[in-house]
């Protein structure tokens, strides 16, 4: 199964809260994949093994894979397109 990694400072809970929304809107779309949220310090090596990278704070560097806006799903507002965005990775 295709993993989507969430990625906040502590990986506790904003990234826990953003990576339950993405399970649940693909869960609503008939997409499976595994969604996980990790802290920041392990994101190196959880990138390898993902189809992309939900990103709480701006990255400060480039990812081999598509970094996704993780504050619009929190706020709502440009979560579709995000939304999109992680579905196109996880084809």
């Amino acid at each position: 199964m295709k993993k989507i990694i969430v990625a906040c400072g502590s990986g506790v809970a904003t990234s826990q809260t953003v990576a339950s929304k993405i399970q649940s809107l693909l869960r609503d779309r008939n997409i499976q994949a595994q969604v996980e949220a990790v802290d920041i310090k392990s994101l190196d090596t959880h990138i390898r093994s993902s189809v992309a990278y939900v990103a709480i704070t701006n990255p400060e560097k480039e990812y081999p894979i598509p970094v996704i806006n993780g504050i619009a799903f929190l706020t709502g507002i440009g979560m579709e397109e995000e939304l999109e965005k992680i579905i196109q990775a996880l084809k």
